[in-house]
């Protein structure tokens, strides 16, 4: 199987759960035996139209990413015409990215799977645009139910709409040596959303127990976060890691007794899966915008708190759980079994082509005329 991404953005450009989540689909893809081309804005040195990386085919659509998303739109069909495809996968940054993929689609008779990982923004359920590019694939996937949820409400169809969720390595995680950092660990990019407040405070509570901890992540409110460690006066218990790789947080994650995740929004907690099954016991601090809940609401060792008083309970529950270096609930997440999740979407998305093939060429019109709009409406 041949899959063409879609992704102007990608990891080379900037780091994101997103562009993380293509890369590492395509590059699964590789392992197993397929061919995977991403489109993309260029992010390598030279002339060539082309650059290949680990198995991973990356085709120029623009020289850079760009502000005006009808650039990368307009010139995307070309490109997934030359990467001839059996399967597109889109990353909507922009209802155009989707709508000139599934002209290209009906063109190469080739369906479109949108994976959607970040929620739509609240007022993209208000834009016509959006709707479409919601409705048009033959699937969306998203990476939990918390962003299915949502992409249900911009007005995709919900019997195409399925969650696939991130992929971690088990084997990686199961040799991986436990490290004695921290009692309790929290590990996440520290912006606006991380809300390692909560933790902060709740942890300050007990001072009076003996703990440690260590925050793993940098961020543009890391300074503020340090600055209300020292005004909790715990700044000798708690550290600062920044980044880390993902060899230095396992070793933490296997040498921890607690994770604690309290982000105020999160698609998809890749490092709290990880480290549930380092054998962490976990809390989890409910938002409405975050699905960290969904991975413990089956989980004996873990808690889901909605209060600083229940938080601050459960860090102490938590504490007391036998230790633990691996925790085999989590095989369905292994890197092999959500690939076969990817193919199983791309088989369906094929299924569900060839039902509306009378209609193929309508819909295609349909396609071109409303990204033909966007790009009258953008100039």
């Amino acid at each position: 199987m041949r899959v063409a991404f879609v992704s102007e953005t990608t990891a080379h450009h900037r780091e994101t759960g997103a562009t993380r989540r293509t890369r590492r689909t395509a590059e699964a893809l590789v392992e197993r035996g397929h061919d995977a081309v991403v489109c993309c804005a260029k992010w390598w040195d030279g002339d060539h139209e082309t650059f290949e990386q680990r198995g991973v085919t990356y085709r120029a659509v623009t020289d850079r990413p760009a502000r005006d998303a009808r650039r990368f739109a307009v010139s995307l069909p070309a490109a997934l015409r030359a990467a001839d495809p059996d399967v597109i996968q889109v990353s909507p940054a922009s209802p155009g990215h989707v709508l000139a993929a599934k002209a290209a689609g009906v063109a190469v008779r080739a369906p479109v799977v949108v994976d959607w990982y970040d929620s739509p923004d609240p007022g993209d359920s208000e834009d016509p645009l959006w709707r479409l590019a919601a409705r048009l694939p033959e699937l969306v996937l998203a990476p939990s139910e918390t962003v299915r949820t949502r992409i249900r409400e911009l007005g995709a169809d919900g019997e195409a709409v399925r969650v696939v969720p991130n992929a971690i390595d088990l084997d990686e995680i199961r040799a991986a040596e436990p490290r004695e950092v921290a009692d309790v660990v929290y590990s996440r990019r520290l912006d606006e959303d991380a809300n390692l407040e909560s933790l902060l405070l709740a942890l300050a509570e007990l001072r009076d127990r003996d703990w440690s901890a260590v925050v793993i992540g940098d961020g543009p409110e890391r300074d503020v976060y340090e600055r209300q460690v020292r005004d909790l006066r715990i700044e000798d218990r708690v550290s600062f890691a920044g980044d880390q790789p993902l060899e230095n947080r396992l070793a933490t994650f296997k040498g921890a007794h607690v994770y604690a995740q309290t982000a105020r929004r999160e698609s998809f907690p890749t490092d709290l899966l990880r480290a549930l099954a380092c054998g962490c016991a976990g809390v989890v601090e409910y938002h409405v915008d975050s699905s960290a809940h969904e991975l413990v609401e089956q989980e004996d060792r873990a808690f889901r708190t909605t209060s600083e008083q229940e938080l601050t309970d459960a860090l102490v529950a938590a504490a007391e759980m036998e230790p633990m270096t691996y925790n085999e609930n989590f095989t369905e997440f292994d890197e092999s079994a959500v690939l076969d999740k990817y193919l199983a979407a791309y088989d369906e998305a094929g299924e569900r082509l060839s039902w509306v093939e009378p209609a193929a060429v309508a819909g295609g019109v349909l396609v071109v005329l409303a990204l033909v709009a966007l790009l009258i409406v953008a100039l």
